[in-house]
Order: C-alpha cells, then sequence, then structure tokens
C-alpha cells in the first residue's frame, strides 16, 4: 500500500466529553503523527461517515483510528473497504462509562487506549485474502437417514449440487423401522403416518442430487472449498466438495448391556424390538401368544452414568407412541410406563396429554429396582414412586426404552500409541467410528465435544465442528427426534452453504466471519519444533517429512493460537502480529516508581472477556482504573514473547483473562485458556531471569454474562500487585 496517512476520529458523544480531555487527546494523536485529527459528537452518524470519507479522498488517509465505542457495536458502519486500515480505540464503554469522569487516572487511561491505537496502526498493513481457483460449491451430505433427507434437499434448493453418500442400499435410515412418528402437525395429539418414503422419492427426483448408496468413504484430503473426496461402492471415484454435512444419524444403545433391567430374559425386549413387532402388528410374546400387559420402563440406560450420562431425548415420547400402539392393537390390553420424569420437548407436550387422558396407559413415577421371571409372567419391582412405597407389577412383555449412541461412537476403537506418548489429538480418536478418514494430522474422525457427539459446543456454535467446513447434523450431534433433526439439517446446510460463500471470497469462516487476514509462516526461521502443528485446534496446519508446517489457509479460523505457540515468531497476520502487540505494550509510558502508580496490562479474549466489559460498561460498572486492556483473538494467541516486552517495559503485572475451560468449555477456539494457562506455567525461567515474581501473572476466566464480577478480579490481582514492590524496571 502507499505510504500510511493515519487519521484519528475522537467522538465527543456518549458521554466521552465529559470524562476526557479532549484537547490533551487532540494532542497526543498529533504528537504521535497522525496526519489528521478531527473531533465530533456522533463519528457513527451519517455526517460523521462522511467527514472520514473526505479525509480519505482530499487528504488520502488510508489508517483510520475511531476513537468512540466498543469495536462489537456499528461495525458495518466503520467498514471503509479492503483498501483502508482501521483500528477501533473504546472511550466508551472502557474509559468514560466504567470510570469516573474527570479524574486525572480516567484521562491518562483514555490517553493510553488512544496511545496504543495508534502503535497499532503503525504495525499494520492490509491483509491480503487467499483465494484457491475455482473453489467448489457443492455439498457432500454423508447420511441417508430423516436429517441427510433433509439437507440434501435443503441444499438443492438452494441452488447447490450435492453428493449424498449413504452406506446402506437404501434412504430412509432409522426411520424406516418406524410404524408411526411423533405428531407432525396440529394439533399434535395424533401420531402421524411415517412419509419418510415421500422424502426418499423426492430426493431421488432431484436432478441437484446425486445418491449413491452401497457408498463409503476412503479419504477426504484438502479443506473447504476443495474437499478432494475418494468414495467407494465396487470401484473407486473421486469428486471436490465445497463442504460437509454429517448426518449419519445415530444407534441404539446396546440392549444385552442392561442385565441389571432382565436384559436376556424372555419376554424383555428393546423399544426397537418392539416397533419392529408393531409394525407387523404383532405385539406377542416369545410363545406368539398376545401381549395383554407391557411395562415400559424409561431410562433403561440413560442418565446412568454407567452406561449413557444424558437424556436421550426421545424415549418418553417414544414409550407414549408405543404405548399408543398397544391399546389400538388390543382394546383390552394396558401399557404401563415407568419413569423418572418425563420429557417430552415442543409440541410433543401435547401428544403426552392427550395420552394421559388414555384409559389403557398408566404412568407410574419410580425406579425400577428389579425385573425377574414370575411363571410366566415378568415381575417388575418399583421403588420410590409417588405414594411412598415399592410396587411390584405383573407383566406379559417389558420394553426397555433404549437410548441414542451417536453413530461416530465405537468403545472398540483405541489409539495404538503409549499413554506418555500420546497427544490430545490423539486422545480425541479414541472409541471413533471409521466414517470421515479425513486427512489430518490430528485424525481422520471428528473429535468429540462429550459421550461421543462431535464437537458442536450448545453455547457458542451449534453445527461446527472442529474440522472448518465440515457441520454435524440431527441425532449424532445430539440426541433428537425426526422434528428437531429436519430443523438441525437445514441449520447444518446453511452454514455449509455459507462457508463455500466465505471461502471463495478468501474470508474466515467462524468465529472471525469475514475476515480475509491468515497467518503468513517466515519458513527460513523455522526450527521444526512442532509447536503450531501440535497446538492448532482446527488442523490447519500440517507437516513435511522435515516437520518443515504446511498451512492450509481454507481450514484456518484466525484464532492466531500458531502465533502463541511459536517460540521463534515467525508466524504472524497482517493485521496481528507479535511485533504490533509488542509496540502497542511499549507505546505506553509507564509512571515512574516516585509517582506511588500502578499499571497493570490485562490481555483479554475477545469472544468472551471482552463482550463481558462492553457489558461492564454498559452497566456503569466501575473497576480500577489503572488496568489497560488489550483485546487478543484468543488467549490460544498469547506469545509469550509480549510478558517479556511488558516485564521489561515497567508494567507492574499482567491478567489475562480468557473464556472458561474444561468439559463445558465456552473457547471458541476450543482451548485457547488452557494453552495459555500452560504457557505462562512456563514462564518462571523469564521472571527469574528477570528478578521478577511469578505472583505478577495471572490467567483468568470470565463468561460473557459475568460481568458484575470484573471489578473483584481486578481488586483481587491489583491488591496482589501492590504488596510486592514497583516493577524495578520502570523508567527504563
Amino acid at each position: 500500500m502507499p505510504d500510511k496517512k493515519i487519521g484519528i476520529y475522537i467522538c465527543s458523544g456518549c458521554g466521552i466529553e465529559e470524562s476526557v480531555d479532549l484537547a490533551e487527546l487532540e494532542v497526543t494523536a498529533k504528537e504521535e503523527q497522525a496526519t489528521v485529527v478531527r473531533t465530533h459528537p456522533c463519528f457513527c452518524s451519517q455526517e460523521g461517515v462522511d467527514i472520514i470519507k473526505v479525509d480519505m479522498r482530499d487528504e488520502e488517509v488510508n489508517a483510520i483510528g475511531v476513537a468512540a465505542c466498543s469495536t462489537r457495536v456499528h461495525y458495518d458502519t466503520f467498514d471503509f473497504g479492503d483498501e483502508t486500515i482501521l483500528s477501533r480505540i473504546d472511550l466508551r464503554e472502557r474509559v468514560a462509562w466504567s470510570h469516573e469522569p474527570g479524574e486525572e487516572e480516567t484521562n491518562e487511561l483514555a490517553k493510553d487506549y488512544l496511545t496504543m491505537g495508534l502503535a497499532q496502526l503503525k504495525e499494520m498493513s492490509l491483509p491480503e485474502r487467499y483465494k484457491i481457483e475455482n473453489p467448489s460449491e457443492l455439498i457432500m451430505v454423508v447420511g441417508g437417514g430423516i436429517a441427510g433427507l433433509t439437507a440434501a434437499t435443503e441444499a438443492s434448493m438452494a441452488g447447490h449440487k450435492v453428493e449424498l453418500i449413504e452406506k446402506q442400499n437404501k434412504l430412509g435410515g432409522f426411520v424406516n423401522n418406524l410404524k408411526k412418528v411423533f405428531p407432525q402437525e396440529p394439533p399434535f395429539e395424533e401420531l402421524s403416518e411415517n412419509k419418510i418414503e415421500n422424502l426418499v422419492k423426492v430426493v431421488m427426483e432431484d436432478t441437484n442430487i446425486n445418491v449413491r448408496l452401497s457408498t463409503t468413504i476412503d479419504n477426504i484430503d484438502g479443506g473447504p472449498g476443495m474437499f478432494d473426496v475418494t468414495v467407494t461402492n465396487g470401484k473407486i471415484d473421486n469428486f471436490r466438495a465445497g463442504a460437509i454435512v454429517l448426518a449419519t444419524g445415530f444407534k441404539p444403545y446396546d440392549v444385552n448391556k442392561l442385565d441389571h433391567l432382565g436384559a436376556g430374559l424372555e419376554n424383555v425386549i428393546s423399544s426397537v424390538e418392539f416397533e419392529k413387532m408393531a409394525k407387523d402388528d404383532l405385539i406377542n410374546k416369545a410363545d406368539g401368544s398376545p401381549a395383554k400387559h407391557i411395562v415400559f420402563v424409561q431410562c433403561a440406560g440413560s442418565r446412568d452414568e454407567n452406561h449413557l450420562p444424558y437424556c436421550s431425548s426421545h424415549c418418553c415420547a417414544t414409550s407414549l407412541k408405543q404405548a399408543n400402539y398397544v391399546t389400538e392393537t388390543h382394546r383390552d390390553a394396558t401399557a404401563t410406563i415407568i419413569y423418572k420424569d418425563i420429557r417430552t420437548t415442543g409440541n410433543t407436550e401435547l401428544f403426552y396429554k392427550k395420552a394421559q387422558d388414555n384409559p389403557g396407559i398408566f404412568l407410574t413415577k419410580g425406579d425400577v429396582s428389579s425385573v425377574a421371571r414370575e411363571g410366566e409372567n415378568i415381575l417388575v419391582g418399583v421403588e420410590n414412586t409417588l405414594i411412598g412405597g415399592s410396587i411390584a407389577i405383573k407383566a406379559d412383555l417389558v420394553v426397555l426404552a433404549v437410548g441414542m449412541v451417536p453413530s461416530t461412537y465405537d468403545e472398540n476403537v483405541t489409539v495404538d500409541k503409549p499413554a506418555e506418548q500420546m497427544q490430545d489429538f490423539d486422545r480425541e480418536q479414541v472409541a471413533k467410528t471409521a466414517i470421515l478418514k479425513l486427512n489430518y494430522r490430528q485424525g481422520t474422525e471428528l473429535p468429540d465435544l462429550k459421550s461421543g457427539f462431535p464437537d458442536s459446543h450448545f453455547i457458542c456454535f451449534p453445527y461446527e465442528t472442529r474440522r472448518t467446513g465440515v457441520y454435524a447434523a440431527g441425532s449424532v450431534r445430539h440426541p433428537q427426534d425426526i422434528l428437531t433433526s429436519r430443523d438441525d439439517a437445514t441449520g447444518a446446510v446453511l452454514k455449509a452453504i455459507q462457508s463455500t460463500k466465505l471461502i471463495a471470497a478468501g474470508e474466515a469462516v467462524h468465529p472471525r466471519a469475514k475476515d480475509p487476514s491468515y497467518p503468513e509462516f517466515s519458513m527460513d526461521r523455522c526450527t521444526q519444533c512442532k509447536r503450531c502443528t501440535v497446538e492448532c485446534p482446527f488442523g490447519a496446519i500440517n507437516e513435511d517429512e522435515k516437520a518443515n508446517p504446511i498451512p492450509f489457509p481454507t481450514r484456518c479460523r484466525r484464532c492466531g493460537t500458531c502465533l502463541g505457540a511459536c517460540p521463534v515468531q515467525i508466524i504472524n497476520f497482517k493485521n496481528y502480529s507479535i511485533q504490533m502487540i509488542g509496540s502497542m505494550i511499549k507505546s505506553v509510558e509507564v509512571p515512574d516508581e516516585d509517582s506511588g502508580k500502578l499499571r497493570v496490562l490485562a490481555f483479554v479474549c475477545e469472544n468472551d472477556a471482552m463482550p463481558a466489559l462492553d457489558m461492564a460498561g454498559i452497566n456503569r460498572v466501575k473497576y480500577n482504573a489503572s488496568v489497560r486492556f488489550v483485546q487478543l483473538r484468543c488467549l490460544g494467541s498469547m506469545n509469550l514473547q509480549w510478558v517479556a516486552d511488558a516485564l521489561s517495559s515497567g508494567w507492574d503485572g499482567i491478567m489475562m483473562i480468557g473464556c472458561k475451560s474444561g468439559d463445558d468449555y465456552q473457547c471458541h477456539n476450543i482451548k485457547g485458556s488452557e494453552l495459555a494457562e500452560v504457557r505462562t506455567s512456563k514462564v518462571q525461567e523469564t521472571l527469574d531471569r528477570l528478578m521478577l515474581e511469578s505472583e505478577r501473572i495471572r490467567v483468568e476466566s470470565l463468561a460473557i454474562n459475568e460481568y458484575d464480577k470484573i471489578p473483584k478480579l481486578i481488586d483481587g490481582f491489583m491488591e496482589t500487585i501492590g504488596e510486592l514492590e514497583p516493577n524495578p524496571y520502570k523508567g527504563f
């Protein structure tokens, strides 16, 4: 780009003018070589935007610093195109709305943020989009059940070609086994006919959809926009896909593992077996005689730490459906449902209420304690009933309502490595069914969130997996009924389509959607340490036989974890680099020891911690003005060089505030906070070299809704810093 001409545009509205000395900020901006400095009460107005655009035309301003509100608002308003560098300097949420107006510390805070923003502008350069030649917009759908069929038809209606892969010799999946389905239309009180054949017909007749039956995947190479897929069906074939929807459904939990509930006894069967009997209109005992008194046992293996720790969602409604079969088949028959809790979601609740009026259906709350033969009958013992005692129920037939296990889970699969040599991604491949066969360093199959379901975090990013461009839908993602699966498939395929459009434009897919930047490698200084390939959560970096990193930019989510991992600092983005953050740190004039003022630097994640700070500002929550926040793409991008830069520049302490980690993590980039903690644990050598205390560095977590905890979080750390001697490097 031509020589950089910086324009600083300071907003005086929203209480900023009443809080800080605008004239002093203007002087600071000019001293830091800003070409143009202007103040306006509302730069987000059309008038304000026009002022900036006039300067871009007449003054040739090409690097803009908007000192106003949070980066999370007015995103489109301050979009000045690909040829302009932009820095958002938050004087509203982080200064005016969270600190006392007119005070010296508040003014110094605003001045420091402005200085840091100018340092950022000086180091940033224009990102260059990574565009592949002839990116594919074809959607590959894996699985021909209800979710897969829905995904295929939705993609077709959106104008996309579809390759539908099904390993069986017919479409329809598990739904083919159902006699009837839950109510599908108002008033949602009566069972609906199973119309899966109609949907199959629609798919088979759609010219946009190429159906491959009895087909398995041999290999998937490449990344979004350029997935090179090899499949086999007696013969090998190849095609290129832009995105993938995994919709392989579920398998019923193995009823043979439920011997404590009578599995293996004659006339004790699973709900799957019962559905087949009902479909054949043969609700009979093993000897062929009619079954008149049937007991349904809910949560058979579900909500049980020894089996399936989760609720399988559909089981209650399935037993209510099957109880209706019983009373429809034999007028004098009865169906007793023993439940822990009846869980019927959405409109299925209306069906549940209707079933309660059926005189042949009995609902008994309690825990099944025993299932045993008694002559020709089965005796079911139930404890903890609503009446407070134990009861025994005689049954001709006992039906165990088994839960859903994702098709991606196979408990027999292990990784052939000694435990001490296993990386996280090795462990993530344990118990994985071979379906996708991805050519990723981190393994061939999708990692899971928990219980074998592909990683798709329910809080942050439904459908997303750890493989960019691959989306999970239906009961392979989490237990779902038919209606929910169809909605889920629609959402997943829309994400798949979106990814193809963004990749074609050379932009990030998720979570930094539309970001045109990507990491660049200075390979002449690479030491082949493999840190970047190991720590990348998304498989965006493979390696060759000499351990040189091989980037796959279309897989990249722009989190910067690789930047944080690299010990020799060879990985950077044009608009997010080690040098840029380092310059921002060094740009602040840290008060000397005699001033009695402390300065703490806080690196914060843009996905949870930063929004929490915004919420604190919106709610006028006040906190210590001695802290300066630097926004990172992810705490996983935290490079230890910044710790050295800060401490050697005289900062008294460093905080890192990231997302929640652990089993219910909230990190958009999977393990950003965990990686920051690991790296921070290794800085003791640096601290020892600088003769500083380890207490000067702390890693914290903050959820987006925990903004009220910010004052206590900061005060606790400031108290610790206050107990230490001031940083001896002040003034150097």
